[in-house]
């Protein structure tokens, strides 16, 4: 098993920025494929990121949304997966969560993933 805690997310104006970490335990998560999604209320939950493995060059995908804008990363010594987000925009505003994935690379479908964790809300005010 493994428990995955968001946290870092909270109340940012458009422009900002904010760096989500993803705690996991239990298990270490050196060989997961590790995700970042977004539910926003009323809308299904969606891809936002990924992360292989070993996270290195070309080994990130990210949504067409949020290029450019947000990064992926992870540290297998601490067990931590983060997501830095700049130039937030109001369309941002959701919960986000973790997810791990064993078994597949790189994938943005929400089944795939095995383990979540129970989200950190992020709003950007306009």
């Amino acid at each position: 098993q493994v428990q995955l805690v968001e946290s870092g997310g909270g109340l940012m104006q458009t422009g900002g920025s904010l760096r989500l970490s993803c705690a996991a335990s239990g298990r270490t998560i050196t060989s997961y494929t590790m995700g970042w999604f977004r539910q926003a209320p009323g809308k299904e939950r969606e891809f936002v990121s990924t992360i292989n493995w070993n996270g290195r060059n070309g080994s990130t995908r990210y949504a067409d949304p949020v290029k450019g804008r947000f990064t992926i990363s992870r540290d297998n010594a601490k067990n931590t997966v983060y997501l830095q987000m700049n130039s937030l925009k109001p369309k941002d505003t959701a919960i986000y969560y973790c997810a791990a994935a064993a078994g597949v690379l790189l994938s943005t479908i929400p089944r795939m993933y095995r383990y979540w964790g129970q989200g950190t809300q992020v709003t950007v005010s306009s």
